[in-house]
């Protein structure tokens, strides 16, 4: 962009506003490119990028091919054309993405009209550390530090006027929380930024979106309910709201700068797409998906995943990634392998009789470090540490071609030992080790320096500072990797067999896609039937009991799928790729499964409230009851179903024993599924008086349809406060009163009905601390099972080779159950897939001699690794800790603890560690010269 840094402009270059209105004639364009197509002094770049976006035809200019730093553009693929390659597959998967709502079409959000009213994804980059400000909060039109920012929610989402769309775009909630608690971390706290969000509905459904929730309003985010009217730019470059409250009166308020929560949108090729892969399109024009199929198309073969299938988030995203993966496996299981190239690795030289030659490498990482540390300083004080026999800096480290360096260094510099000065090895670790196996070196001959997350993201104010820190981890960095040793991998083969706790729709789901992908699926179920909860589901349009029915009749005809009913674990041991469970069948009898990966889809159960008169009442019930009263046909030409006779009022209530104290979480499915039943009773009573009692309607993605057809159909939504929820008076003639407070009409209304539906929510099954205890798996504050990373692993459990789908891992409706248990099971077929796996690397390991059996390590262990074993020369003696290398996480806790110091952790040694510190502790001043011998090369 216009405001982008980059290097060598000079700091007081003058600076392009962001060019916003309508494009200019494509002549005077083109006038304008040949006043500068020649002698374009290097201060004025930036205004020549900001023709460039204005432009929309290539001058040629190639100034392009001039800056790009990487040299990834050049003449000739500046001058590429369209290339059309034919691919033979077997399967397709679409993963198209999104496009964000353009706010510009919005003539009253005035977004064109003032540079201090910004997008979202705007903002992203205002708060960025590579962003134009370098992470300073600034308003861009005026460069000053805001001090009031609202956000406003739903830009061209549940808005059908002005060019918006209908549905909820599902993320805007949670990421303006976030933008906005992050805007309050920038200036110092709640006093230095006044943060304001105008919102309906507060959207937070996912697992623990609720606890943000109320974190940011502790933090001293304000909410507004209301919605906006007008956004109106001040002479002053503030931006002055106009919004209606909920109790209708009109008020306006003036802020520093306004955030446009922009919603999600089908990209605008789509159709395109969708035309050429042969696919249909939903009416909203997102990629149209089976019933209870979250990724499967109208089309055999091609699968979706993503936002191009409704918006959603990121953990929702990378689940339906990988079930379409496994969707797709299953139907290529037979060609498994027959296109595989195993790669080859030159012979790993034996390098422990050698004198450290390190090689030190420091990345610039675009401006993400050089923008704040002295990366050239950094490498010239490398190049003067002790062993360092080459010192270089690229732009880019993790680049192709800077791997490509790094492999023809240790051969012509003969390196034995690597160091990286770049960004977390959380995140790139495993490939610099990867690119040592590929230069012939033993992978564990590396380290890492994050200079940029523990130091330029963190210190941009202050450069100086910043470069010598950088220094001084560089520095520590080589003292670890002086000492640094081979390290070892062993292969260890796997059980190609699943075992699937659970037999609800997610376990079984899960079982058919691991043997749909050809490997053996053992299906564990407490209970004497299969289908769980989904049995008892009424769904408006779709029958889930058929669904649960039909899954049921295919995993106990399919071959490789073993059912056992009445049966439940009741011990574990092992590892990746090789696990042992005892199983405790319905007569007692024990049976011992090996598996080489297991899934954990235990399911949930509706929550029994103890309010409302749940119990005693006859008609008040529970969502799954009121889905068996509507399960039942109609009367006798009546146009009620049962006992639910025409003329009959409902009411619900959202959020009974839920979002509070004891159950801090949103259920997810209760909205939606008080909306089925609302358009149920409607569809047969089209007069019936129906009433939902409501906290926030959590419709969120295409579920908004089902709201604005509940709304449109004359159902009667009433908004009550958490303070002051509903209450229930039973009548004497057997009906129901329910009072509550509406904020809106600041008074109570009371509301008279036959049936009242109590939405309780979803507790974990009670079966599941037994079964995280079975599997060591861990447990979060409210019993659901918990994930390794909420985006990147949201179906890995911590301990490797056992995964998690359906309600054991949070509540989640039908489909979505379904999409994780595809994707717990393409992540379990991963592993079956592979002929062996290597394990060992940085594990602990014990010393016999050194051991006392005082088990120490046993007790600390957060994954129960080790285990005593008897002593090989002498059984007699109380043996020592074994810690099994496949299972152990390399946390350190067990060297921490033993009073013998009997354990150490591999690559991180007592003396390994104690040389980091000492370096990092003694300076700048210890750095000297490298021994006697050849100097150390400096590459730029």
């Amino acid at each position: 962009s216009p405001d982008s840094e980059y290097r060598g402009i000079p700091e007081d270059a003058p600076r392009v506003p962001r060019a916003r209105p309508a494009l200019r004639p494509a002549r005077e364009r083109r006038r304008d490119f040949r006043e500068f197509d020649t002698g374009l002094a290097e201060g004025d770049a930036l205004r020549e990028a900001g023709r460039c976006l204005s432009c929309g035809l290539c001058s040629r200019c190639m100034r392009c091919v001039a800056a790009c730093l990487p040299q990834a553009l050049t003449e000739e693929t500046h001058a590429g054309r369209d290339e059309i390659r034919e691919i033979r597959v077997g399967a397709v998967v679409l993963a198209p993405g999104f496009a964000p709502f353009d706010p510009s079409e919005a003539a009253t959000l005035r977004y064109r009209d003032c540079p201090n009213i910004v997008t979202s994804l705007e903002f992203e980059r205002i708060l960025s550390a590579s962003g134009p400000f370098r992470g300073e909060m600034r308003r861009p039109g005026d460069g000053r530090e805001p001090r009031r920012v609202a956000w406003i929610q739903c830009v061209g989402s549940r808005d059908e006027n002005a060019g918006g769309n209908p549905w909820c775009s599902s993320v805007c909630c949670m990421y303006a929380m976030k933008e906005a608690r992050v805007a309050m971390e920038h200036a110092g706290g709640p006093g230095g930024l006044s943060a304001t969000v105008f919102l309906m509905d507060a959207r937070c459904h996912g697992k623990d979106f609720d606890k943000y929730y109320e974190r940011a309003r502790e933090a001293g985010v304000r909410f507004v309910r209301s919605r906006i009217h007008t956004l109106t730019p001040l002479p002053s470059g503030d931006v002055r709201i106009c919004h209606v409250g909920p109790g209708g009166a009109a008020a306006e308020e003036d802020y520093d700068m306004a955030v446009l929560s922009v919603g999600l949108a089908p990209p605008g090729d789509l159709p395109d797409l969708a035309a050429r892969a042969g696919v249909a399109l939903s009416p909203e024009g997102f990629v149209a998906t089976l019933p209870f199929d979250p990724v499967r198309t109208t089309r055999p073969g091609v699968y979706v995943c993503g936002a191009g299938a409704e918006p959603k988030d990121i953990p929702s995203a990378v689940c339906e990634a990988s079930a379409a993966a496994g969707a797709a496996a299953g139907g290529l299981a037979a060609a498994r392998g027959t296109a595989v190239r195993e790669r080859a690795y030159p012979e790993e030289k034996d390098v422990a009789a050698e004198i450290p030659r390190i090689g030190v490498f420091v990345c610039r990482c675009g401006i993400n470090i050089a923008s704040v540390v002295d990366v050239e300083a950094v490498r010239d004080y490398a190049a003067g540490l002790p062993f360092v026999e080459l010192a270089s800096d690229s732009l880019f480290t993790c680049s192709a071609d800077s791997q490509a360096r790094i492999r023809e260094a240790v051969a012509g510099h003969g390196l034995n030992r690597v160091v990286v000065a770049s960004c977390s090895p959380r995140t790139h670790e495993a490939m610099f080790r990867e690119t040592l196996a590929q230069a012939g070196l033993n992978r564990y001959l590396f380290e890492m320096a994050n200079i940029r997350d523990q130091d330029s993201w963190v210190h941009r104010a202050d450069p100086g500072k910043a470069t010598r820190k950088a220094m001084d981890l560089v520095r520590a960095a080589v003292a670890k990797a002086a000492l640094l040793e081979p390290l070892r991998l062993t292969r260890m083969e796997v059980t190609r067999e699943a075992l699937v706790v659970g037999g609800g729709v997610a376990g079984l789901a899960a079982a058919l896609s691991i043997a749909d992908q050809g490997f053996r699926a053992h299906l564990v179920e407490r209970g004497p039937v299969l289908g769980g909860m989904a049995r008892e589901l009424h769904l408006r349009g779709r029958d889930p009991r058929a669904l649960a029915e039909g899954l049921a009749r295919r995993a106990l005809s399919h071959p490789l799928v073993s059912v056992r009913l009445g049966s439940v674990p009741v011990s574990s041991e092992g590892f990746l790729g090789n696990f042992e469970t005892r199983i405790r069948g319905p007569e007692g009898e024990v049976e011992v499964i090996r598996h080489g990966a297991t899934v954990l889809a235990c399911g949930g159960l509706p929550h029994e409230p103890r309010a409302y008169l749940y119990g005693t009442h006859p008609r008040v019930l529970l969502q799954l009851e009121m889905d068996r009263l509507l399960r039942e046909p109609p009367a006798d030409g009546g146009g009620g179903a049962g006992p639910l006779t025409p003329g009959a009022a409902f009411a619900f209530i959202q959020c009974v024993e839920s979002r509070d104290q004891a159950r801090p979480y949103c259920s997810r499915t209760c909205c939606s599924h008080t909306l089925e039943s609302t358009l149920a009773i409607l569809d047969r009573d089209p007069s019936a008086p129906v009433y939902v009692f409501y906290r926030d309607i959590r419709s969120y993605g295409l579920r908004e349809r089902l709201y604005r057809e509940a709304r449109g159909r004359g159902a009667r939504f009433l908004r009550y406060e958490p303070e002051a929820p509903p209450e229930l008076e039973a009548l004497a003639d057997g009906r129901l009163r329910i009072t509550a407070r509406d904020p809106a009409l600041g008074r109570p209304v009371s509301v008279t009905a036959d049936w009242l539906t109590l939405a309780t929510g979803i507790d974990p099954a009670p079966m599941r601390e037994g079964v995280a205890e079975v599997f060591k798996a861990q447990l979060n504050a409210e019993g659901f099972l918990l994930e390794a990373h909420m985006k990147l692993r949201p179906v890995d459990l911590a301990s490797e080779g056992q995964f998690l789908a359906g309600l054991a891992h949070y509540p989640k409706p039908l489909e979505e159950s379904l999409a994780q248990a595809g994707a717990a099971a393409a992540r379990a077929a991963a592993v079956l897939a592979r002929p062996y796996i290597l394990v060992g690397g940085a594990v602990a390991e014990c010393d016999p001699a050194k051991c006392a059996a005082c088990l120490t390590c046993l007790r600390s262990c957060p994954a129960r690794v080790p285990r005593i074993v008897p002593d090989g020369e002498d059984p007699s003696l109380p043996g020592h800790a074994f810690m099994e290398p496949a299972v152990c996480q390399g946390c350190g806790i067990c060297v921490s603890e033993c009073p013998g110091k009997a354990v150490r952790l591999r690559f991180f040694t007592d003396e390994q560690l104690l040389a980091k510190v000492a370096a990092l502790a003694a300076g700048p001043a210890a750095a000297t010269a490298p021994p006697p011998g050849a100097a150390p090369a400096v590459l730029p």
